[in-house]
């Protein structure tokens, strides 16, 4: 707590408490008043403060009487004029953009988007938090294996955790998590959205919630759901996992909000300022995220929220850096994206958030939306061509194993304009879409359990039905760029063709810990081995056409040893020779439904040896990746 003031002033934004009261101010360029109300344990309104103090757009007043623990909420009063996207309501209470923790999660109710209705009942109100000390910055590693996670579904059935914790964060510092990350290899944990989010309005009806998180109403607060401890949970969890080496990023959404279309909820940014707060035209919500809002994210007290959030989760929570979903957003302006939009900009010149983790899913569903390739030369993004091609190649089409030969690689065509080195995020299923087991599994989407007659999830993605799992992850983990993997993916999860299980709050998401692959569990984890001691394989450089004496040389090669032939669109085997001074390697990858003997003639006095094969007998090598080091013969 500060020392003692009585003075309003505009910055900084949400609650800041002081001996003797709290400082307020909230920002909103249409509100004629704004109110501070707060409520008592059985959420009975018993004062409420107008913010008198105005500066630009910022309403504030210090507040006498508030301390750590008050539960409060907001009131904007302002015109109600829809056909101009004016949609203030002093009925709703609203949640400060800037709290930091609710004391309920949010539960969608219809009234919730009913003009006059108060909403007192039907909102969390906010928690004021004595202000924390600033953890010091640690030091990041740069990922190598990615680890996709849904803390509950993760953690909710696991039987060596205990009742009370499973699907919470506190169950990630598990001994039993830690010890299965550790044996798989992984060096740095996604969390999929853990920030307070509400289900979308159809999903009720259906018996159906949210279970990803992607429908956020806060950039601040947990959901207490996941993290019934607040942010001292999260800190606990993030420090215990630092100290077994483990890098720990958030999956943040900023793109858009859970208030909707126009037919939503109103209970934080819509109440506050629909229009300033969200893109529109002549009033209407412009909806670039298909999800029935869109964050302006260009005009600067949005870029400031933001990064306020950021540094909030570094500098109090010792999150190490963050994947942000549909990240395109991020980067529009009204006439589309610009990888030097100011969003971007302030991220890249911030002392602290220029220091972390930061990766792109570079895409959205609006004009000039897919962006891969375009974010800052030091970001991360997520590759989806590379999970594409993959599939492709492993279902046999024709022509795809030129397009192999690109991805295993780093994706030159993608990220060479801006780096030396790929910054290709490699992945062949992710949270959304089939799980990789589905994909050898399953020729079109199973979506019905969603309530949406199969409408819904992406009806044309690629599987590879009858390819082998242990071919796709070989592939995956011997390719240049960053791995990642969603969790359960190592078990053998299925999700029975559902690739859209956003919706299933329930055994279709869960893991299967009791009944996990076990054999599969251990090879993910030699393969990340493999992959720790092949730096000439897999470094993130790319491969030189014309390399320097003190650079790699590479060679492709077909099924006869000699160069491959890239007009040759019905190839199922191509393979890879990477030598230097020191030693020279092979990767071979065979499509084909026969065995294939390797082709290469050893050096004189060396021999190849298969150190790897994704074949489960060395004599079935059809279908399969392996890997040779050129040795000296043994006498």
């Amino acid at each position: 707590m500060k020392s003692k003031t009585n003075k309003a002033t505009a910055s900084p934004l949400g609650v800041t408490l002081f001996q003797g009261g709290a400082n307020v101010a909230v920002w909103s360029t249409h509100a004629t008043r704004i109110f501070f109300c707060v409520f008592d344990a059985n959420n009975e309104e018993v004062s409420r403060t107008f913010l008198a103090g105005r500066e630009g757009d910022v309403h504030f007043a210090f507040i006498e009487g508030i301390e750590a623990g008050t539960r409060y909420g907001l009131r904007a009063n302002g015109p109600w004029q829809p056909e101009a996207g004016l949609l203030f309501d002093a009925s709703k209470v609203l949640l400060d953009p800037y709290a930091k923790q609710i004391d309920r999660a949010f539960s969608y109710d219809p009234r919730l988007g009913e003009h006059g209705f108060d909403s007192v009942a039907l909102v969390p109100k906010a928690v004021i938090l004595d202000e924390l000390l600033d953890l010091p910055l640690r030091q990041v590693h740069e990922p190598r294996f990615i680890y996709e996670m849904q803390v509950k579904s993760f953690t909710k059935q696991h039987p060596n955790i205990p009742e009370d914790q499973r699907g919470t964060v506190s169950a990630l510092s598990h001994p039993s998590i830690i010890s299965h990350l550790k044996k798989i290899g992984v060096d740095t944990i996604e969390l999929m959205p853990i920030t307070a989010w509400i289900d979308e309005r159809h999903l009720k009806p259906l018996g159906l919630s949210n279970a990803w998180g992607y429908n956020p109403i806060s950039f601040f607060a947990l959901d207490p759901r996941l993290a019934p401890g607040g942010i001292s949970e999260l800190r606990k969890s993030v420090a215990t996992l630092h100290a077994e080496g483990f890098n720990v990023i958030l999956d943040l959404v900023f793109n858009h909000s859970g208030e909707s279309d126009v037919f939503g909820p109103t209970v934080s940014f819509r109440g506050l300022d629909n229009c300033s707060y969200y893109r529109s035209i002549n009033g209407q919500l412009i909806n670039d995220t298909g999800c029935g809002n869109t964050f302006a994210l260009d005009r600067p007290h949005l870029v400031q929220m933001v990064v306020d959030s950021l540094r909030h989760w570094v500098l109090k929570c010792g999150i190490d850096g963050f994947r942000f979903d549909l990240a395109t957003i991020m980067g529009r302006r009204d006439d589309g994206f610009d990888s030097h939009a100011p969003l971007l900009l302030a991220i890249e010149s911030d002392p602290v958030l220029s220091t972390r983790i930061m990766i792109a899913e570079p895409w959205d569903v609006g004009p000039g939306g897919y962006q891969l390739g375009n974010f800052p030369p030091r970001w991360l993004e997520w590759n989806d061509r590379y999970r594409d091609d993959v599939r492709r190649f492993w279902r046999g089409d024709v022509h795809s194993t030129n397009s192999l030969a690109t991805r295993i690689t780093g994706s030159s065509d993608v990220f060479q304009r801006k780096n030396r080195v790929t910054k290709s995020v490699n992945f062949l299923s992710a949270h959304d879409g089939f799980t990789l087991r589905d994909i050898t599994q399953y020729r079109v989407k199973d979506n019905f359990a969603n309530g949406e007659n199969n409408r819904d999830g992406k009806g044309d993605e690629v599987t590879c039905v009858g390819s082998d799992i242990r071919a796709l992850l070989a592939t995956l983990f011997l390719s240049r760029g960053v791995v990642m993997l969603t969790a359960g993916d190592e078990l053998g999860r299925t999700q029975k063709g559902n690739n859209n299980a956003y919706a299933q709050d329930n055994e279709i998401t869960w893991l299967d810990w009791k009944n996990s692959d076990q054999i599969l569990i251990d090879y993910v984890g030699a393969l990340a081995g493999l992959r720790k001691t092949l730096p000439m394989l897999v470094d993130t450089v790319f491969l030189s056409a014309n390399p320097t004496v003190n650079e790699i040389k590479s060679f492709w090669f077909g099924a006869d040893g000699k160069p491959f032939d890239w007009n040759d669109g019905q190839s199922n085997f191509i393979g890879l020779l990477l030598s230097n001074d020191e030693q020279r390697l092979a990767l071979v990858i065979n499509r084909a439904e026969n065995l294939l003997l390797f082709p290469l003639i050893a050096q004189a006095g060396h021999d190849w040896v298969e150190l790897f094969s994704s074949a489960l007998k060395a004599t079935a090598a059809a279908d399969s990746v392996s890997f040779f080091q050129e040795r000296v013969k043994s006498k």
